[in-house]
């Protein structure tokens, strides 16, 4: 099953195109599938796995307590492995057929206040590390960005004069997102006056470099919000991911049209985008609450 798993892994990696992150996710669900079913049932051939060995596998997630979020996306790989493997005619059977998927729990994203935001972007300051993280930061919330498009960006991908930036989303699909004034102010702080003490030597086309002079990582990125944060005093935990769920909820809130924020999320299904809907009308409830004489 292991030659399996490598095939599966490169189809996507190559023919799907897929986000390097996304197919070390499937890997990940496939690798675990695969060790429940060798240790659980000595099992070591595709040819012999069937709809029992998969609902165990199943029930032994529930029983560790796995979000029904994981359960369902674990369905999602093993589903897409069988298939692969009746595509390419290594199995002749598709155990996963008619497994059910849990119903998802709905839960609102959790956003930062407009106070919250002015807070966490007010970085002052002049070194090359506060430039850039002002530069990083105000482009998140201006754009909505995913972390990975963030730190994925080249200087190429900027077109200031003209007020927006390229992104490459998922699956490869190219969107146009305008930034506001405030973030392309940082951003041509951070590139003319920080950017070149960063890239010391090494000539990298990344937009946001680390003190090696080498792409921001996520994990380094995480370190540095996680430090703003901290001096701040703020009480949320904040994640790159909140400042994406901000953008599109202080948008929505000020009457911007779904199908535009949908587009700028690079959302394709817009049922996605519309639980920010309900997060608005959420937050027009405390509010009410809160401040009216006679809630």
């Amino acid at each position: 099953m292991d030659n399996e798993i490598a095939d599966f892994v490169h189809y996507l990696t190559i023919e799907k195109g897929l986000a390097e992150n996304t197919v070390k996710s499937y890997e990940r669900d496939l690798k675990q599938y695969y060790s429940f079913l060798t240790n659980e049932y000595t099992l070591h051939e595709v040819k012999q796995i069937e709809r029992p060995h998969i609902k165990h596998f199943l029930l032994s997630l529930k029983e560790q307590n796995k979000s029904t979020a994981s359960i369902s996306r674990i369905i999602s790989t093993i589903r897409s492995f069988h298939h692969f493997l009746i595509y390419e005619r290594l199995a002749e059977h598709d155990p996963s057929l008619h497994i059910e998927t849990p119903k998802k729990e709905r839960m609102l994203p959790k956003v930062l206040s407009s106070e919250e935001v002015e807070s966490l972007l007010d970085i002052q300051g002049d070194s090359p590390f506060d430039l850039r993280n002002k530069a990083m930061l105000e482009m998140l919330y201006a754009t909505g960005l995913r972390i990975s498009e963030l730190l994925s960006l080249e200087l190429d991908d900027l077109h200031l004069t003209m007020g927006f930036v390229r992104i490459t989303g998922k699956g490869g699909k190219e969107r146009i997102v305008p930034l506001g004034k405030h973030a392309q102010k940082a951003i041509e702080d951070y590139v003319e006056n920080a950017r070149s003490q960063l890239e010391k030597k090494k000539q990298s086309d990344a937009l946001f470099l680390n003190h090696h002079g080498n792409p921001m990582s996520r994990q380094g990125f995480w370190k540095v919000l996680k430090g703003i944060v901290l001096k701040k005093g703020i009480q949320k935990e904040v994640s790159p991911h909140m400042l994406r769920h901000s953008f599109a909820t202080h948008l929505l809130e000020n009457g911007a049209d779904l199908r535009a924020v949908q587009e700028m999320l690079g959302h394709s299904d817009i049922s996605t985008t519309q639980i920010y809907t309900h997060v608005t009308k959420t937050r027009l409830k405390d509010i009410y609450h809160t401040y009216h004489p006679r809630a």
